[in-house]
């Protein structure tokens, strides 16, 4: 740190001091609630819970408020809190069939079992600016909106695995891994990609899956579905024998349908790739199930291309942006003592060819 300069821990305390004054802004201007960050810029919020693996849309709005609207460091910030949290146990995995949707499509079937359901989306707005939002006190539209469904909307796949046309996944006892308490090794199974991915950095997430797409990898998807809702929490109380509903979180599922030729071993069918992510998340949650599929070249007996949304190491490894802010921006921490070795290095290298340009110009 800056502390081994003279005056450095003064100049910190300015620093923040500083910092602080920056986040207010101008005192004339009403400060920025918590509840106006929750309700208002909800998709950031539902950014900062999933990279931050930690439900709760107040902590989000409170680490994006003082991290002054920069996810990652708001991210960072809700990664730190959840360290200090207790661990009661594990909830049961949920039921994303029951879902209380919001939102839900299929670009694979135009009557889609259930029914389609645009829900809240920019989808189909034009991209133009909007000036009658700059206005103080406009009036709020009520949007219409479906009446709750409150019943299970079965998964599209699930019709194809019907025909016995989709690769069906396979079941296991075995609990999964968890990322967050022990160190990722390689390779690495679904279980520990899929943790990975779902905390992973939105943007590298989008980049790769975009290189999925423009030939860096056998992976011509559809969207199967794309689903956005509430699902019930349960956990098991071993005083009572049962499982209870503990709450409710909101999801974004994915799951894609993509061509497989078949192998050796696998029949010409369709496959997946998943993607699973908190809050309205849904460019996440399509770039994740791309890369998943993307991954998964080895278990299907498919060739390596080379690409880097089919390298396993090169992708779990880079996607953490807690990770990759850290290594990246520990550079411009004090190395003066590194710095000072390679400077004497640099000039006494320069000083021997020096040296060596004049005996060859003498002899």
């Amino acid at each position: 740190m800056y502390v081994a300069v003279k005056g450095g821990e003064r100049a910190i305390e300015n620093a923040h001091a500083w910092l602080a004054e920056e986040r207010r802004g101008n005192g004339d201007v009403a400060e920025l609630s918590l509840a106006q960050i929750r309700e208002q810029l909800s998709l950031a919020v539902n950014r900062v819970m999933a990279e931050g693996s930690l439900y709760d849309p107040d902590l989000a709005a409170l680490a994006i408020k003082q991290a002054r609207g920069d996810l990652i460091e708001a991210i960072f910030l809700i990664r730190a809190y959840r360290t200090t949290l207790p661990r009661f146990g594990a909830t049961k995995p949920v039921d994303t069939g029951a879902m209380d949707c919001d939102r839900r499509i299929s670009a694979t079937f135009k009557d889609a079992p259930g029914g389609q359901v645009l829900g809240p989306t920019f989808d189909y707005t034009h991209r133009l600016l909007d000036f009658k939002l700059a206005a103080e006190g406009g009036e709020s539209l009520e949007a219409p909106k479906a009446a709750p469904r409150h019943q299970p909307t079965p998964h599209i796949t699930e019709f194809l695995a019907g025909e016995d046309i989709i690769q069906r996944e396979p079941e296991s006892e075995a609990a999964p891994g968890d990322l967050t308490r022990q160190p990722m090794s390689f390779p690495a199974g679904r279980d520990i990609r899929l943790q990975s991915l779902t905390r992973g950095d939105e943007g590298f997430l989008l980049g790769l899956a975009y290189s999925t797409q423009r030939g860096y990898a056998r992976n011509h998807a559809f969207v199967g579905e794309l689903r956005i809702g509430t699902v019930a929490v349960e956990m098991e109380i071993p005083e009572l024998g049962f499982a209870i509903e503990i709450g409710e979180v909101e999801l974004t599922e994915c799951e894609t349908v993509n061509q497989f030729k078949g192998s050796k071993t696998e029949p010409p069918q369709f496959t997946r790739g998943y993607g699973l992510v908190f809050g309205q998340t849904e460019r996440k949650a399509i770039s994740m199930a791309l890369v998943d599929r993307a991954l998964r070249w080895r278990e299907l007996g498919e060739d390596d291309l080379g690409a880097a949304a089919q390298d396993e190491e090169f992708v779990l490894s880079h996607s953490d942006n807690i990770q990759a802010t850290g290594f990246l921006e520990h550079i411009k921490l004090p190395h003066y003592v590194d710095f000072q070795s390679e400077l004497e290095l640099v000039r006494k290298l320069r000083r021997e060819a020096g040296a060596d340009a004049t005996r060859e110009a003498a002899e």
